[in-house]
């Protein structure tokens, strides 16, 4: 069990570590030598290195030394230790790769690109349940202080360092800058969702019986029913409830105008579902 435990962790912080590499990679090889800046503590980090002229990796390291003496208080021992473990790896990538030649100087592939090598990295790293960080932290932390969610955060702080560089570079580096963190966030749902989205169906059918019937001998999905209550008409209702991928939703949505064209169909997007005829359960 010790034995399975270990390797279970080693995994995690192998994951986090060479997620951190190729990030910083994507930093020194696209993003710094452009002017376009980042998101978060490294965004400050890379304004800092054209102002003072200080090595980026340093500066990232010394930066987020504060930031988790903070996030002892508030936050996990394990996810701490692997965050460190990413702001270790990234930074000692940055020092050693400094004044790397830059793959283009086009502004636009250098966003594109960089986005989505960052991208690949920072899934890798929150796949392994790990982070680089920096205002992620002081995002959870400020979260239990002030009535805003982590996401809006996270948004305030890096339109304030993208508004920074626009002002210490031009517009134009904030601009690109948005282009980059937008190329990243897409690739990091890639990454830890995959382009096989399945979809949660809940039907209302006066009919309920005869569709699940036809979903489940049809698409051979299971079915679970639901019981509910009008709020208006006070009936009781059957809701059928199932999982199905993709290409199975126009299916249903034939079965169903077929069945009972009147019936009341709800869709959700549903970006991991594990269990019998889906992907196995797992840890990660």
């Amino acid at each position: 069990m010790r034995a399975r435990v270990f390797w279970a962790e080693l995994k995690r912080v192998s994951g986090v570590s060479i997620g951190a590499c190729i990030v910083a990679l994507s930093l020194n090889y696209f993003i710094v030598p452009n002017q376009i800046t980042d998101g978060g503590v490294t965004g400050v980090a890379i304004l800092l290195h054209y102002l003072l002229g200080m090595p980026t990796g340093a500066l990232v390291l010394g930066l987020n030394i504060p930031v988790f003496l903070l996030g002892f208080r508030y936050m996990g021992g394990r996810f701490l230790i692997l965050s460190m473990c990413g702001v270790l790896a990234v930074s000692a990538v940055l020092q050693f790769s400094a004044g790397a030649l830059p793959v283009t100087h086009d502004l636009l592939l250098a966003s594109i690109f960089g986005g989505l090598l960052s991208g690949v990295g920072m899934g890798i790293i929150f796949r392994a349940q790990g982070s680089l960080g920096g205002t992620d932290i002081l995002a959870l932390i400020l979260k239990s202080r002030f009535s805003f969610s982590v996401g809006q955060i996270l948004l305030i702080m890096d339109a304030v360092i993208f508004l920074i560089a626009g002002v210490i570079f031009k517009p134009e580096s904030a601009m690109y800058a948005v282009i980059y963190v937008f190329f990243a966030t897409k690739v990091v749902d890639f990454v830890l969702e995959g382009l096989n989205h399945s979809k949660a169906v809940f039907i209302i059918s006066n009919k309920p019986e005869v569709v699940a019937s036809d979903i489940i001998k049809i698409l051979q999905r299971g079915v679970t029913y639901l019981y509910g209550s009008g709020a208006y008409s006070g009936e009781n209702k059957k809701v059928i409830y199932c999982v199905v991928s993709r290409p199975e939703l126009a299916r249903i949505k034939e079965i169903v105008k077929e069945k009972d064209p009147a019936a009341f169909m709800a869709v959700s997007e549903a970006p991991e579902v594990f269990g019998e005829g889906f992907s196995p359960v797992r840890v990660r």
